[in-house]
């Protein structure tokens, strides 16, 4: 039986995740891909089903990325989350390392995505 990898995008741009979704497809083509435009649609998303790794946009309205990512690492203290953001600003990585937050600046592309995305797939292949 293979175990299906599940990557959460969330990003109220619909544009920025269909460019995150290609980026994931071209480097992980196996893995399931769910959206969500706001934190409380990727919380109410994370009720129903399993999701494996989470890549979050920064600027959002009502929650931010971050707010979430620390949210979410309360809850799953094992996941994988990226935090998307051109916003580089001390603070913003600070509380991400603090919350054991990937940083990808964007734009998102392969190439920003691929050290998060292998390590992610490493540490979940070490889980099971």
């Amino acid at each position: 039986m293979t175990v299906t990898t599940s990557l959460l995008i969330v990003d109220d741009s619909k544009l920025a995740r269909i460019v995150v979704g290609k980026a994931v497809a071209a480097l992980q083509p196996d893995w399931e891909r769910v959206e969500a435009g706001t934190a409380d649609e990727a919380l109410s998303l994370l009720e129903g089903r399993q999701v494996d790794v989470v890549i979050l946009d920064y600027n959002m309205p009502g929650r931010s990325g971050l707010d979430l990512a620390e949210t979410l690492r309360e809850r799953f203290p094992q996941m994988p989350i990226a935090l998307a953001t051109a916003n580089v600003q001390d603070e913003i990585i600070a509380r991400a390392r603090a919350a054991d937050v990937t940083f990808v600046p964007k734009p998102i592309n392969e190439d920003a995505l691929r050290g998060f995305l292998s390590g992610a797939a490493l540490k979940l292949r070490a889980a099971r």
